[in-house]
């Protein structure tokens, strides 16, 4: 058998993601945005014949050379990039594949969360992950209506505030969920923190962690599907399966989103919700924006005042918590990381 190499390819290196993209494209499908590490495989000849990556705990973006299946080269790939993952300490990793695929990688020990219709199915390597994080939630589990509300809250404004207190009043437990994973310009840490403060006053209100579960865009693959419309409704129908079985964990019966005015992902994403979530017996609820002069308060149109250093009119977008917050040194490398931002409105 020839002897064939893998490495890591850097962002610099043209030529190799040139190639990469190619081979992507074999496969019908085009190298994601959200990647941390890249890795090629090499023949004698220094040509690639086998690709993979990785974007934080999950594993994307496979493809192997025509010329050179049934060899056993994507196998070595997911080896290399798991290896690579444990030496990061990430030991509970994800991926997402097509229908076509999900027994290649059950064979290498992952479990199957969900699927999509014919679109995708998301995998771990844990058997009972999934199964060990419901029976976690359900320790929360009350009596009467219970309702949820997910949010990433890049930072937590009086926009957020008001969807919780709406929420809040309109159920006996509401069932906060905050997005833990780190891909935005604000911490998990530091926006969980300032959602717990402030939702301080409402009783009724247990915050929770999302985990790995509750997808964000930057953790959901856009590289097997055709399009920007596709992705949205990907990603949307995944959560719904995910979510009906948390809600089912912790009997929610409601589910609140925020309306989103001038985002047309969101509101494609809402529409989806809209008609799917009741056909899983829950109620999607969803709150107008809350304005300030007439303009609806948005966390993109906060970091844009944070940008500018404009906090006279920060303080009539967020609570007193998220200003104090940010007028304290501990914002300070935080402050400089969005002013190092080249574009901050984004949804």
């Amino acid at each position: 058998m020839s002897e064939y190499t893998i490495s890591q390819v850097y962002p610099s290196d043209r030529r190799s993601l040139s190639q990469i993209d190619s081979l992507l494209m074999q496969e019908g499908i085009s190298r994601d945005a959200n990647l941390d590490y890249i890795c090629a495989m090499y023949d004698e000849d220094y040509q690639i014949i086998a690709t993979g990556s990785c974007f934080a705990n999950t594993l994307r973006c496979f493809a192997v050379s025509s010329t050179h299946q049934g060899e056993g080269l994507l196998n070595q790939i997911i080896t290399y990039l798991m290896d690579i993952q444990y030496q990061r300490g990430n030991l509970h990793l994800f991926l997402y594949t097509k229908i076509s695929s999900a027994k290649f990688f059950q064979d290498l020990g992952f479990y199957e969360i969900a699927r999509v219709d014919d679109t995708l199915v998301f995998m771990e390597n844990r058997k009972n992950g999934f199964t060990d994080y419901l029976t976690n939630l359900s320790k929360a589990k009350s009596n009467g209506l219970s309702a949820a509300l997910v949010m990433n809250a890049n930072p937590f404004t009086l926009g957020h505030q008001y969807l919780v207190e709406t929420a809040s009043s309109q159920c006996d437990t509401l069932h906060l969920f905050v997005v833990s994973e780190d891909a935005s310009l604000i911490p998990f840490s530091v926006r969980k923190k300032l959602v717990l403060a402030g939702t301080s006053h409402l009783a009724n209100v247990i915050c929770h962690d999302s985990g790995p579960y509750i997808i964000s865009n930057a953790t959901f693959p856009s590289y097997f599907l055709k399009d920007e419309e596709s992705v949205i409704k990907g990603h949307a129908k995944l959560d719904l399966i995910i979510f009906s079985k948390i809600a089912e964990a912790l009997s929610i019966t409601r589910r609140y989103v925020g309306d989103e005015p001038t985002s047309q992902v969101t509101g494609i994403y809402n529409q989806i919700m809209s008609s799917e979530l009741p056909l899983a017996g829950i109620d999607c609820i969803i709150v107008p924006r809350k304005q300030i002069m007439k303009q609806p308060i948005s966390a993109s149109t906060v970091r844009q005042l944070i940008k500018n250093g404009n906090f006279e009119a920060l303080k009539q977008f967020v609570p007193i918590s998220t200003l104090n917050y940010f007028k304290s040194e501990e914002a300070a490398p935080i402050i400089e990381r969005i002013c190092q931002t080249k574009n901050v409105i984004h949804y």
